[in-house]
């Protein structure tokens, strides 16, 4: 078993802080070292802690959608990584889901990500991701996705893509217009050889 295959099986085996979730631990990730992007989210919701398939749910179409590239693609390891900041579904409060875990990113995200090698573009899902990755002040997710053009093109900041989100979409119009574009086609430059599409 290679390292990553063994870091991967210690991570879906993980219970770190499973008296801290509401349904027990299911790590949800997508790791492979030959993938080229990779998209960093937030936490597992419901449906997908049930299906234990990432962005199994309204959030990944519109997601697929914003990059352009067809299902098959998407859940292609060897062109994504999909780590969420917490791999496992934290629960509900009064404005949606919890935050993620802090116990996963301070535990498993580093070491994860010494098994990407190949990244060309790492796509920031939200206001934890952005803050783990981008560092720095505190910054709203308007802002740090408003200044997608100072982390092109390795690094590109978004919004959730959560149909809660459909308020902001409308007051942002910018992000369909000019970031969306730009996006598809960086990603196309990349996923043109995916192995999932003839």
């Amino acid at each position: 078993m290679s390292h990553c295959s063994e870091l991967i099986a210690r991570v879906r085996a993980c219970r770190l802080c499973e008296h801290e979730l509401p349904l027990g631990a299911r790590p949800v990730i997508q790791v492979h070292p030959d993938a080229r992007i990779l998209i960093a989210g937030q936490a597992p919701g419901r449906k997908v802690h049930e299906t234990g398939i990432p962005f199994d749910d309204p959030s990944g179409t519109r997601l697929r959608e914003w990059l352009g590239i067809e299902r098959e693609c998407f859940y292609d390891p060897h062109t994504v990584a999909l780590l969420p900041m917490g791999f496992c579904y934290p629960g509900t409060g009064k404005n949606g889901d919890l935050p993620p875990r802090p116990e996963c990113a301070a535990t498993w995200r580093q070491p994860l990500l010494d098994q990407l090698p190949q990244l060309e573009l790492t796509l920031l899902v939200g206001q934890y991701a952005q803050a783990w990755h981008l560092g720095g002040p505190r910054v709203g997710v308007t802002a740090r996705v408003r200044e997608w053009r100072a982390y092109w093109p390795d690094i590109v900041p978004l919004p959730h893509p959560s149909p809660r989100n459909n308020r902001w979409l409308a007051q942002n119009p910018w992000f369909e217009s000019e970031l969306l574009p730009a996006l598809r086609i960086r990603v196309g430059e990349i996923v043109s050889g995916c192995s999932a599409i003839g």
